[in-house]
């Protein structure tokens, strides 16, 4: 079983930055296909980004050339790196991981985190 810790989220001015983490714990990760998706209120989860070893990442249209998606294997971490941050940027923030890559955008994934808030002043 798969567990999985994210943190780093905060509140920041628009066009400010954030890097969010998430810890993989329980078993290792660096086999599985991981990514963020977001949902913000009223809204249904998306798709964010999506990473995987060999694998070119994947960008929701709406964060390519802002966001970043990186993975420490050694460590069994994933990040988000969030520039140029727009209010519309304003989520709870998750974490998740599939042993199909071809999986992971769709959002019907093997584990999830619980969420961190990243929240985007004007």
């Amino acid at each position: 079983q798969v567990q999985l810790v994210e943190s780093g989220g905060g509140l920041v001015q628009a066009g400010g930055s954030l890097r969010p983490s998430c810890a993989a714990s329980g078993r290792t990760i660096e086999n599985y296909a991981a990514g963020w998706f977001r949902q913000a209120p009223g809204k249904e989860r998306e798709f964010v980004a999506g990473t995987w070893s060999g694998g070119t990442p994947l960008y929701a249209d709406s964060v390519t050339g802002r966001f970043t998606i990186s993975r420490d294997y050694a460590k069994d971490m994933v990040y988000l790196q969030m520039n140029s941050l727009k209010p519309e940027d304003t989520a709870v923030y998750y974490c998740a991981a599939d042993r199909t890559p071809g999986r992971l955008r769709s959002g019907d994934n093997d584990y999830w985190g619980q969420g961190t808030q990243v929240t985007v002043s004007s």
